[in-house]
């Protein structure tokens, strides 16, 4: 044989045995190298599962802490009004998409909850006693063997008042949500102590039944971490990744390795040599990369290799790289942005916030709330209420500096941070101009009508928090006081942390007997006699002393306790009246009753039950309303007072001259008697034009058939003028002041009749 072919044989033997034993060699390390990868995208898979429930856990903390720090539900979890809070929590929990909410006070028992019992324990100790160490408290939690993602937060007003938190199921959607991100096959599974099945939930189409049948299949790689381990549960994450699904793409390359085996046969040594180097070095970057993608680093697309499917492999991992950073950076960016405007949310606001403060640089907060938003929902539909919060919150972001950045805060409230301590009030106003241009909604132009609210760091507070608050005490008051701005004052914060005490101890109020009635009679001036007396609400405070009814009685109607007050009213007046009817004393009290009180369908029938409870007859009991509490709901306050004067009650329509109302609406209510605001007859002596003002009400109501009744009679030329206009009752201090019940029967027995027809010459 000659050296040529015998070294050609050689050669070849070389080649041919070379390229088997790397074909055998790479086939392994490509198997090897599958199941590698396979199992880095398992623990990849974890790792995403984990930072999904902290992404999600993060959700749950804001949504918490802006239900935490809502007034009104800090209000109601104060007086712990049940229907409030199981309002506000179904609404705030629906809001947030959350399938468990609850509400517990300061020793963990429950206050409301959409899974527990009133007055049961806290469901979850572990969480409750790492939330009352550290501040608050995510975490997984198992209820009746289901495993949830809980956040835990305090509710403070200013002090500790309860947890409040919120969870979601750790279900099907968030398996298949994972599924999405990894391709892989995630099961939720939940042991109970006696190691029997207590909770499935699956990606896997067959169900969370053949996910558990198929984790001991050795066809099934499958990696499992423990969500949760107490002495009742075990809670665990399985992910499986099928191993002919890692194998396939892989399969094919055989058939192409002897391939390329028979066509290195005629090629030289050198040739086999580089072939096997370019098919072995893109195998060992794809390795590299793997181990960089499951470590959470990020990686470059490797450069083409000789083989496609190597190169296919290459753009499937990076691919998957990419929808996994782009997956994180959409929750990011969700967490901290307002999905319907887009703009920065409170979490935002509050970073940004600190961030300033951190670099001690002054800031301006301005924080807007649309005016009547609800009444523009009603009218034009909530689809267009989000039109007008879209366009409202384009013009914010589009205003020039020193506007810094907008945000959205909740709700209808928008706030701009803006980097400078004053804000000049002409540039506030020429901002104000252009954000309440008109905007059209549904074929019609509105103009939206702002209030806003301004603080500024550092001269208003030096956190976040306290900042906040403050802008939304200024936002109150411009709200309240219906005007288009309002900067915080110093002592306003004193004075909402009055008010919380003020809310909070209502309830308690009642139940120490703090409260008291105070009676003032009215006389008639065709008699001189006293005809009835109002019945007058009084609080001593156990530590704020002396409280203003109006303050109080404004404060409950906000955070609805009103109707406690209107209750404990109604029965202490009809015992006052049973009392004195008993010394023989035949008196008639009127009694003042609140918007929510004229529109309750079922007042009528609850003071009928007092009056028969008590033996009372209609004469003895009367009803004042204010204009603004019937011109709130006309319809249901006709039926009311329609009730209640076919019971034979008085009508008294109260401060009449300073609301909404007319003479000619008011005929369409059971108007017995309208009383003048004091504010026309204190200086009425002195006025022309209370004179004129009074004079025309008088007669106007006179021509209308109702009684004209003059609160406010505080001296002699007063009461005498009030005569001559033919006012036909008078009440104030010329005649008496409010008094105790205890001093009425005394104070009856040494009045002496009123002559109005001589010369009035003294003060009763």
């Amino acid at each position: 044989m000659r050296f040529r072919t015998r070294l050609t044989l050689v050669l070849l033997t070389v080649v041919i045995v070379s390229q088997l034993a790397t074909g055998v060699a790479f086939l392994r390390a490509t198997q090897n190298d599958a199941l590698a990868k396979g199992n880095q995208r398992l623990e990849v898979g974890a790792r995403v599962f984990e930072q999904f429930l902290e992404i999600r856990g993060d959700q749950l903390r804001d949504n918490v802490a802006i239900l935490a720090d809502d007034f009104g539900f800090k209000s109601a979890v104060a007086t712990q009004d049940t229907a409030t809070l199981y309002s506000v929590l179904g609404n705030h929990g629906d809001r947030a998409q959350a399938d468990m909410v609850l509400l517990s006070n300061l020793n963990g028992e429950v206050l409301a909850s959409s899974h527990h019992d009133q007055d049961s324990a806290m469901p979850f100790p572990e969480l409750f006693d790492r939330a009352q160490q550290s501040g608050s408290g995510v975490g997984v939690v198992i209820d009746q063997g289901q495993p949830y993602e809980f956040a835990l937060l305090p509710v403070r007003a200013p002090n500790l008042i309860g947890w409040v938190g919120m969870g979601f199921l750790i279900d099907e959607d968030v398996t298949q949500e994972i599924n999405t991100l990894t391709g892989l096959d995630v099961s939720v599974v939940t042991y109970d102590a006696a190691g029997e099945l207590s909770y499935l939930a699956s990606s896997r189409p067959g169900g969370a039944e053949q996910a558990l049948n198929l984790a001991g299949d050795h066809r099934y790689l499958a990696y499992s971490s423990a969500l949760l381990s107490t002495e009742q549960y075990q809670s665990h994450v399985l992910i499986q990744l099928s191993r002919d699904e890692l194998l396939s793409a892989y399969s094919r390359l055989q058939l192409q390795l002897f391939g390329i085996v028979v066509l290195m046969l005629l090629l030289t040594l050198a040739a086999a040599l580089w072939s096997a180097r370019s098919i072995s070095q893109p195998l060992i970057a794809l390795a590299q990369a793997a181990q960089r993608i499951g470590r959470g680093e990020r990686m470059a697309l490797p450069k083409e290799g000789s083989v496609a499917e190597t190169q296919q492999l290459a753009s499937t991992l990076y691919s998957m790289q990419e929808a996994i950073a782009k997956r994180e950076a959409t929750l990011l960016h969700q967490s901290r942005h307002d999905r319907l405007t887009n703009l920065p949310n409170r979490l935002s606001a509050v970073e940004d916030i600190e961030q300033l403060v951190a670099r001690a640089r002054p800031f301006t907060l301005l924080r807007f709330s649309i005016n009547d938003f609800r009444d523009i929902n009603d009218t034009f539909g909530y689809e267009l209420g989000d039109h007008l919060l879209v366009a409202l919150a384009h013009r914010l972001q589009q205003l020039p500096e020193p506007i810094h950045k907008a945000y959205r805060l909740d709700g209808d409230e928008l706030m701009l941070l803006i980097r400078q301590a004053n804000f000049i009030e002409a540039q506030r106003e020429e901002m104000m101009t252009l954000i309440s241009e008109p905007i059209r909604l549904d074929q019609s132009m509105i103009v939206p009508s702002l209030s806003a609210g301004e603080v500024s760091y550092p001269e208003h507070g030096n956190s976040a928090r306290l900042l906040l608050r403050r802008s939304d005490i200024a936002l109150d008051q411009a709200r309240r006081h219906r005007h288009s701005h309002k900067r915080y004052q110093d002592g306003q914060d004193e004075q909402h942390l009055r008010q919380l005490m003020l809310i909070r101890d209502l309830q308690e109020a009642v139940d120490k007997n703090e409260l008291w009635m105070a009676y003032q009679p009215k006389v008639d001036t065709s008699t001189g006699h006293v005809c009835q007396f109002e019945a007058l609400m009084r609080w001593r405070h156990p530590t704020l002393g002396f409280v203003p009814p109006d303050e109080f009685i404004e404060l409950a109607e906000r955070s609805g306790n009103i109707g406690l007050l209107s209750d404990w009213m109604l029965i202490h007046v009809c015992e006052q009246l049973q009392r004195w009817k008993h010394a023989g004393h035949h008196l008639s009290v009127a009694i003042n009753l609140s918007a929510s009180d004229v529109i309750d369908s079922d007042l009528a029938l609850h003071i009928q039950d007092l009056m028969e409870s008590y033996g009372l007859t209609p004469d003895q009991l009367a009803v004042e309303v204010t204009e603004s509490a019937v011109m709130q709901d006309v319809e249901a306050a006709t039926r009311t007072l329609l009730a209640l004067s076919d019971m034979g009650l008085k009508i008294a329509v109260d401060d009449y001259g300073t609301g909404y109302s007319s003479l000619a609406q008011l005929k369409r209510l059971p108007v017995n008697e309208l009383k003048i605001d004091k504010s026309f007859v204190l200086k009425l002596d002195t006025q022309e034009e209370d004179q004129t003002i009074v004079r025309s009400t008088i007669e106007m109501g006179h021509n209308l058939g109702v009684r004209i009744v003059a609160e406010g009679v505080e001296n002699l030329a007063s009461a005498a003028l009030l005569k001559q206009l033919h006012c036909d009752y008078l009440q104030g201090y010329w005649i008496s002041r409010p008094m105790p019940a205890q001093d009425v029967a005394p104070w009856l027995e040494a009045f002496e009749p009123i002559n109005f027809a001589a010369p009035l010459t003294q003060a009763h």
